[in-house]
């Protein structure tokens, strides 16, 4: 007799069944670059940049090469210099802290929410010193911080708020689109994002004029007026073409592709709400969630994942170690116990499989996954 067939893995991710739907959009897209024969800062960037400006309700956008570009360019035009002090979450991925180190400061890490797992207003105000300059909070798996909260205590301390909204590009904070609340706001277009390229680029968004014209300087060697003319030291961090073509692309289909993550937590709320075992994502007040990821708490972790992997089914931990105590912070003398919530949120999160073109009977399997486990 023949063995019976395992069912089909389920990704995390599917940036496969995503490129399927719109295959030739894309390629007359990157032909028209090609013919075009500009590659660096042309007409498909400019027009990004217009475009992303008005998703987000900003003035300005500048196109960059990353993410982490984004922010290291954000937090250099906003005064950050070697030996300042930077506040950004203790949980959250690597790249918001390094790119304070690259710049030569220092990040003060701080706890998070329990519910949110994103930044501490009340934690905040306790970490600002003299050499604090700014504030980093993380919109952290697609949904805000307390802006209100860290704009009150940032402009009471004279502090500039870098937004990473790397994770929620068109989530929003009391009707107001993420980015467009603090001084700049720092997008990445990582291929595995809401919103991705077909490799690395980023953003960010400002309405002040004086931060964007010094941005378009920063990004291109610190060139403004001319091209040959460096008014200060910058970087090599320029948004090429293609990226901007392939990023107009998906841009035109955002907003039915975040309905669908929308659709899709509210089907795994359904079928989880009757296991106490298991956390569900909380939508904090005043917030909208574009669910970056769908990431539930639970004690058993590591067994759940490992049944569900054994099911075909992917699951990704975001993040396993907190930021305070990551090896190349250990200069900085912060020990276990330090951040509580942080360090039990890394203990606990398990981000299941989310993307726009997820099936319902894949999501009913997933939950039947974790179902089993817990039972077993």
């Amino acid at each position: 007799m023949a063995e019976a067939s395992l069912p089909a893995a389920i990704p995390m991710l599917d940036l496969t069944a995503e490129y399927a739907g719109i295959r030739e959009e894309l390629r007359a897209a990157m032909d028209g670059v090609f013919a075009r024969g500009q590659f660096i800062l042309g007409p498909e960037v400019a027009a990004l940049e217009d475009e992303i400006a008005k998703l987000c309700g900003t003035a300005h956008a500048v196109g960059v090469a990353s993410g982490t570009d984004a922010l290291i360019l954000a937090l250099h035009a906003a005064g950050v210099e070697r030996g300042d002090q930077v506040i950004v979450p203790g949980f959250t991925y690597i790249a918001t802290a390094d790119s304070v180190s690259l710049l030569g400061a220092t990040p003060v890490f701080c706890d998070v929410q329990p519910e949110t797992l994103t930044l501490d207003v009340a934690q905040v105000e306790k970490h600002i010193t003299p050499r604090t300059k700014a504030i980093v909070p993380v919109h952290l798996f697609g949904q805000a911080a307390d802006m209100d909260g860290i704009l009150r205590v940032a402009r009471a301390a004279n502090l500039a708020v870098i937004e990473d909204a790397a994770q929620a590009i068109g989530a929003q904070w009391k009707g107001q689109r993420l980015g467009s609340l603090g001084d700049c706001g720092c997008l990445s277009f990582y291929p595995t994002k809401n919103l991705g390229a077909a490799g690395d680029a980023g953003m960010i968004v400002t309405s002040s004029e004086e931060l964007a014209v010094r941005l378009r300087g920063l990004r291109a060697h610190g060139a403004t007026q001319h091209k040959y003319l460096s008014a200060e030291q910058g970087w090599n961090s320029r948004l090429d073409e293609l990226q901007a073509a392939v990023l107009r692309v998906k841009l035109r289909h955002l907003e039915e592709w975040t309905r669908a993550r929308q659709a899709h937590a509210a089907h795994y709320d359904r079928l989880l709400a009757t296991l106490p075992a298991v956390v569900r994502p909380v939508t904090g007040p005043g917030r909208t969630h574009v669910y970056h990821q769908y990431t539930i708490r639970l004690a058993e972790r590591e067994r759940v994942q490992k049944f569900l992997a054994g099911q075909g089914i992917a699951t990704t931990v975001y993040y396993p170690v907190p930021l305070h105590l990551q090896p190349m912070y250990g200069h900085l003398g912060y020990e276990p116990g330090s951040l509580p919530e942080a360090e039990r949120a890394a203990l606990e999160v398990l981000s299941l499989p989310m993307f726009p073109e997820l099936r319902a009977e894949q999501i009913d399997r997933v939950a039947a996954g974790i179902r089993a486990a817990l039972r077993n």
